[in-house]
């Protein structure tokens, strides 16, 4: 399933690294653009929205036609058709790239993708906190407390703290109680978005509580960087390193924009 989730923006070259996939794309001649605009239309069999570029409709990689639940959410793909310029780079594309794995692979497998997530909650960033120094150590639990906190209340899990890297196992019932959560938003194109989110900040903690409105997207992508972004003011940061940062955030701030386009 995660070879699915990271290689259904094919015939497009893909790498699940962002900067790699950027760099083999370069390499890739890319399709010229070779339409004047992207417009959205509601089926009235299925209720779906469909995005069509100069009237025709829009078809994923497996030739299944592009249509997401809401029209906000089919319009993001629209403007990403528009903003397009001489090529269509799906690089710059995160929403299309979510609607086209979530039509053509998860959609076939909810279950696989729910559990990939429950995995990822087993072994939470959050849940995992530094011994030193004490500054690196207030930052954590300034930024990871409340999302635990948040998690007891709202969703009844409660979650083991560890210290180190040294793996704890935590409480059946609190993966349990995240595995009831993502039963009830296991639609498609929501759990697409949030395996997007979890993948690339690894916890499906800080996933859920952007999905809850617990936190702004830009608050869990801060979360997620806590420890890169204390060693960053210790030791600067990387050039190559930054960009794939930025890269991975725009991707993270889409799904985060799909999952609440996808509530309108």
């Amino acid at each position: 399933m995660r070879d699915i989730l990271s290689d259904l923006d094919t015939p497009f070259v893909s790498d699940e690294n962002p900067m790699k996939r950027a760099q083999k794309q370069m390499r890739t001649p890319l399709p010229k653009r070779f339409y004047k605009s992207a417009s959205v239309r509601q089926d009235p069999a299925t209720g779906d929205f469909a995005v069509e570029l100069d009237g025709k409709p829009v078809r994923t990689p497996g030739r299944a036609v592009l249509a997401l639940p809401t029209e906000a959410a089919a319009r993001l793909v629209a403007d990403e058709f528009d903003a397009q310029t001489e090529e269509i780079n799906p690089f710059d594309m995160p929403v299309l790239r979510i609607g086209n794995t979530a039509i053509d692979g998860v959609s076939t497998d909810t279950q696989a993708v729910l559990e990939d997530i429950l995995r990822y909650s087993s072994t939470d960033l959050v849940c995992y906190r530094a011994e030193g120094p004490e500054s690196l150590v207030v930052r954590q639990s300034e930024g990871w407390d409340r999302i635990l906190d948040w998690a007891r209340a709202s969703l009844g899990a409660r979650f083991v703290i560890a210290e180190g890297v040294m793996h704890v196992d935590q409480p059946r019932e609190a993966i349990g109680a995240v595995g009831i959560h993502l039963k009830m938003r296991e639609e498609p194109f929501r759990l697409s978005a949030l395996h997007v989110m979890t993948s690339l900040t690894g916890s499906a903690l800080i996933a859920l509580a952007v999905d809850a409105g617990e936190l702004t997207a830009e608050e869990g992508w801060m979360a997620a960087h806590i420890d890169e972004d204390w060693n960053i003011s210790q030791w600067g940061e990387d050039g190559e390193a930054a960009k794939m940062r930025a890269a991975k955030k725009r991707d993270m701030l889409a799904a985060a924009t799909l999952l609440e386009a996808l509530k309108s």
